[in-house]
């Protein structure tokens, strides 16, 4: 009986883990074998355990390729109970598309399933220097318990400015023109489907974060070589999956909007305490505008300045 019961109750502890996922993340399928999870928008959370962002999941005959790693140890593992529910392949590897804590910080839960770990040397570079200061956030944002079990760990293959991954006939090509969101920011084009994972380079219906360790002046050139492989689906590193019209309009045009009235700014003898009046009211639209935008204006005036 004892026995029944401990079966039943790792039963229920994977319907209940695989609930709380799907209730936190949607998957959104785009071809076969081709998937985005697409998690909130809001800040990082206890319930969303750091992914509050959107991932890649590529499925093919000798394993599957996950992109980002997830937020947190229990956020890798929210990602591969909804993994779980879109196939039977391991994953293979996990591709790390920046700096950012959702995007590298769950590794070492993957490295334990065996996978291995993809990303570009100015990555890795930037998940280290930053490592204690992104747990020490995500300690204040989900709670040490959360937290639990969350240590860092690097990729296994760095490369410098493009890699080619191929795996069970699919082939991924990977690159990482310049500096973005963070220093190493990477997209990932999936040519059999015409899909681009943009990780950070790209946001959707959220305003992106102009950060101290951002590049906003490279950043559009960033977004312009993903461009320019045309691709008929986007999968932004936040919100939902979209078209390229749709990705230019809320990075691009925002980034290239705000430079210009920064730029504007500077040559009419304004400070950085004013920056923050400078008109972005074009993108009020987007989530989280009124806690982002005069933060972003002034580390834009901080980088522009010196140009």
């Amino acid at each position: 009986m004892s026995r029944f019961f401990a079966l039943f109750a790792c039963l229920f502890a994977f319907v209940a883990n695989a609930a709380q996922a799907e209730q936190v993340m949607q998957v959104t399928p785009i071809a076969p074998g081709t998937y985005a999870l697409v998690g909130p928008t809001v800040q990082r959370n206890p319930e969303n355990l750091g992914n509050n962002s959107t991932h890649g999941l590529i499925v093919t005959d000798d394993g599957a390729v996950l992109i980002d790693a997830g937020g947190s140890y229990k956020g890798a593992q929210m990602l591969h109970e909804l993994i779980k529910g879109l196939t039977e392949q391991p994953v293979r590897y996990v591709i790390n598309t920046g700096g950012q804590d959702h995007r590298w910080i769950g590794n070492s839960y993957w490295k334990e399933q065996g996978a291995s770990i993809v990303a570009s040397a100015d990555a890795v570079a930037d998940q280290q220097n930053r490592a204690s200061m992104q747990q020490t956030i995500l300690t204040a944002l989900i709670g040490a318990d959360m937290l639990q079990g969350t240590t860092p760990a690097y990729a296994d293959i760095t490369f410098e400015d493009s890699y080619e991954l191929t795996l069970g006939g699919v082939t991924l090509q990977l690159s990482h023109p310049v500096a973005a969101h963070t220093p190493g920011d990477t997209f990932v084009w999936h040519p059999a489907t015409e899909t681009v994972f943009t990780g950070d380079i790209v946001y959707v219906g959220r305003i992106l974060g102009v950060m101290e360790f951002s590049s906003g002046g490279t950043w559009l050139d960033a977004f312009d070589a993903m461009a320019a492989l045309q691709p008929a689906h986007v999968v932004p590193g936040h919100g939902p999956v979209t078209d390229l019209a749709t990705a230019t309009r809320d990075t691009r045009d925002y980034l290239a909007n705000l430079r210009e009235m920064i730029g504007a700014h500077i040559e009419n003898g304004g400070d950085i305490i004013t920056a923050v009046d400078v008109d972005q009211s074009a993108f009020a639209y987007l989530d989280n505008f009124e806690t982002l935008a005069k933060r972003n204006a002034q580390e834009m005036f901080s980088q522009m300045e010196w140009e």
